[in-house]
């Protein structure tokens, strides 16, 4: 049974208002990715997986422009998820396949920001991700690679994750052989980097506890939690493991910063109480964050 101590609720964001922001997302975005792309991977000969790292290493061959290439190889991947995968993959996502190549393409002329590869790897793989952690607060995508990992997935059973890293994995090692070993291992750098950040984009920094309490004293910790701490709690059914007797665990979730003043109102209460703590990493509803 969840309890509250303060209900409220936010007005929702009027649709129309809601679908610029998302849009201005995915363009956004795009640009940041772009920017990453021509500013510290492509001069510094890092394919760190994607459309983007094949268009560096057919830029490094073949002297292709990066931006057409993406545009050639996106655009059917899109057609492809479209008629093999049956989703719908909606119209803000073929922006984002769209647009981003035309960024490409106009940032192509800018000067690189380092002729170090680690620092283009490091800095590079931060900006891809900062652009592709925005891009998905949109609720879209730039397509690409991943739409192929999709097919690879749906038609042999690898796990997702598992087809986006065979997709990756070739194309850093083809740029180890047509590039050297050691760019090979910058792009894998990249690769890593730009995972972590788009994580920290998705998810944020860690600010919330989910507790859980067990407690003979169940109504006093609630109540103490209600007025103190100024916080819900959900009340669980639980059994002892070794006993078999049942008992009732309270789980409240709070702010990183009311995380001591919950484990001392609860020892308080009841100063045998067992308490849990783990890192909540993104919590939505009341009192925290209403929407994605």
């Amino acid at each position: 049974m969840m309890m509250m101590a303060k209900k409220y609720r936010r007005e929702p964001m009027p649709p129309l208002l809601r679908h610029i922001i998302e849009y201005g997302l995915v363009i956004i975005g795009s640009f940041f990715v772009a920017m990453a792309f021509n500013v510290f991977l492509l001069p510094n000969n890092i394919a760190s997986g994607g459309v983007a790292g094949i268009s560096t290493i057919t830029k490094g061959v073949f002297g292709w422009e990066p931006g057409i290439v993406q545009w050639v190889l996106n655009v059917p991947l899109f057609i492809m998820g479209l008629v093999i995968l049956g989703k719908n993959f909606g119209v803000k996502s073929f922006v984002g396949t769209v647009v981003l190549p035309l960024f490409v393409i106009l940032t192509s002329n800018w000067d690189p920001a380092t002729p170090d590869p680690l620092l283009g790897a490091i800095f590079g793989g931060m900006g891809v991700g900062l652009g592709l952690g925005i891009v998905f607060r949109g609720r879209a995508s730039t397509g690409g690679i991943d739409l192929a990992a999709q097919v690879l997935h749906k038609f042999t059973h690898l796990p997702l994750g598992v087809s986006v890293a065979l997709f990756d994995g070739m194309i850093v090692l083809t740029s180890a052989l047509v590039f050297s070993v050691e760019e090979g291992l910058y792009a894998l750098i990249g690769l890593f980097v730009t995972s972590r950040t788009i994580d920290f984009v998705q998810v944020g920094l860690n600010t919330s506890k989910n507790v859980m309490i067990i407690t003979d004293d169940v109504d006093d910790v609630r109540d103490a939690i209600f007025e103190r701490i100024d916080r819900g709690v959900t009340v669980l059914s639980g059994a002892g493991g070794y006993t078999e007797q049942e008992r009732k665990v309270v789980m409240c979730v709070v702010q990183q910063n009311e995380f001591t003043r919950l484990t001392q109102t609860v020892k308080r209460v009841d100063p045998g109480a067992f308490v849990v703590a783990m890192n909540a990493t993104e919590v939505l509803g009341e009192g925290f964050k209403t929407s994605r």
